[in-house]
This record gives structure tokens, C-alpha cells and sequence, in this order.
């Protein structure tokens, strides 16, 4: 499964988290620069993971029109593998993407 994650400086241990979801391929985008505004998503992601408290304002609600238009599923959540781990829980009952 493959993931956008938007936002945060640094994963830290975020990417141990992602592989216990199945999630093994992802693109990290920092989000901090306003150039980012005119980002085009890739097509091939299975969802996007926005890390709201690391991230441009703006930026926060252009990832989500376009993940919209692009029925990609997004998933916002703080930079913390706690917090990370709950909203992946609770999108394993969408089956939209395939979280495990």
C-alpha cells in the first residue's frame, strides 16, 4: 500500500507505525512552503495522511480538495504514533483503502 504523508519536519517513528498497517511505500511531503500550494498528487497513492499540527494552514485544506476530487482517502492526524495508530484504526472499517 502506498501513502502521501503531508506535513511534519521529520517521521521519527512514524514509519515503524505505517508498516504495522501494511502501509510499506510512502512520499513525505514537509508541507511547510507555500510553493507546495500547486502540488499535483500522484496517482498511484492508496491514501493520504495529513499530519495537521506540522503543516501550512492552507496547505491543510488544499490536500484535502484534492484528495476529494482525486477519490483518494485522507486520514488528518497529529504527529504522534498514538495518535497516528487511532486514526488508522478507525479507517480500517471504511475499506475504501486497504489499511490492515
Amino acid at each position: 500500500m502506498r501513502a502521501l504523508l503531508v506535513g511534519a519536519d521529520r517521521l521519527g517513528n512514524i514509519p515503524n507505525t505505517l508498516m504495522e498497517y501494511g502501509i510499506e511505500d510512502y512520499i513525505h511531503w514537509t508541507g511547510r512552503k507555500k510553493g507546495m500550494r500547486n502540488f499535483q498528487i500522484p496517482t498511484e497513492m492508496d491514501m493520504i495522511i495529513v499530519f495537521y499540527d506540522f503543516i501550512e494552514h492552507n496547505i491543510t485544506q488544499i490536500v484535502k480538495e484534492k484528495a476529494k476530487q482525486s477519490n483518494i482517502p485522507c486520514v488528518f492526524s497529529r504527529r504522534a504514533c498514538s495518535d497516528l495508530a487511532k486514526q488508522l484504526n478507525n479507517c480500517r472499517g471504511c475499506k475504501v483503502c486497504k489499511v490492515q
